[in-house]
């Protein structure tokens, strides 16, 4: 029998199979042994121990479409990364770190700025002109207000998605307005931190509607980057890339050289300066990890 894995915890899975349920599963030995761990979205062949109270265990993984560590996912169409508008502010550099997983899990990305209500025309402008030519989508929608959302349902029409962001933006919040059903803990912001609970600790995947699926998973409010060399950090920062053959030096850095593309193209408002200045500082951290 064959489903997809929507949640699992403290090492069951629970596995959707279509037109018979969810059944309780274990991963077989086997999967422990070759250090192959099951991923929420991983399709799976699975036999049933009882129909009756619904377990069973996982025989087989299928192949993987893609996967991501940050958040623990598989077989995505799209990751879409929330984060606040405002309250609390952007943090561009956690931002940034969640791009970079991204990139490098090669999943295309959608950002969405909630609670749009909070916020004028011109910081809405300044927070798209803060990833210009990324080629990230950027949306804007207000889960309290309802504004937005048919827009946003749209775009995630027939996709499995990744909904990724820290605490605190109003994620859980945004998904009961996709999937009402869903019935999501929402945590309440503590206002000396401007930061929410942690309410989602494990990642889950929704049913939305036919081949429509949202993958919540839980939120972080720092993220490491991944086992990169500093010198492959460029590639995952897709804005550089037209701007790259202009540099004078083979192996450029982008930080320290004269005659660099990328400072070219920053001083010509074509890079942001905050995805730059975020490339320095995740730059600064590989070569530390190096030493």
């Amino acid at each position: 029998m064959q489903g997809r894995i929507i949640k699992g915890i403290a090492g069951f899975y629970y596995v959707h199979v279509i037109k018979a349920g969810v059944y309780e599963c274990k991963a077989k030995g086997i999967f422990r042994k070759e250090k192959i761990k099951p991923l929420v979205g991983d399709y799976v062949d699975i036999h049933v121990i009882s129909e009756e109270e619904k377990t069973g265990n996982i025989d087989a993984i299928l192949p993987r479409r893609n996967e991501l560590l940050r958040p623990a996912v598989a077989n995505v169409d799209m990751a879409l990364i929330i984060f606040a508008a405002s309250k609390p502010k952007v943090n561009f550099n956690l931002l940034s770190r969640y791009l970079v997983w991204m990139q490098y899990g090669q999943v295309p990305v959608t950002v969405c700025f909630n609670k749009c209500d909070l916020v004028t025309e011109e910081e809405k402008e300044k927070l798209e002109h803060s990833l210009k030519n990324t080629g990230y989508k950027v949306l804007f929608v207000s889960a309290k207000e309802k504004d937005g959302i048919d827009s946003l349902l749209e775009y995630l029409n027939e996709k499995t998605t990744a909904v990724a962001g820290p605490s605190g933006v109003g994620k859980s919040t945004l998904i009961n307005c996709i999937q009402p059903e869903a019935v999501m803990e929402t945590g309440e912001i503590s206002k000396k931190i401007e930061r929410g609970k942690h309410t989602t600790r494990h990642s889950q995947l929704i049913h939305v509607s036919g081949n429509t699926f949202i993958m919540d998973t839980p939120g972080f409010s720092s993220m490491q980057i991944p086992q990169v060399e500093k010198e492959e950090l460029a590639e995952l920062f897709p804005e550089f890339e037209k701007w790259e053959p202009l540099c004078r030096f083979h192996g450029c850095s982008h930080i320290g050289e004269t005659d660099c593309g990328i400072k070219q193209a920053l001083a010509g408002g074509e890079i942001s300066e905050e995805r730059y200045e975020n490339y320095k500082m995740l730059y600064e951290e590989l070569s530390a990890k190096k030493k």
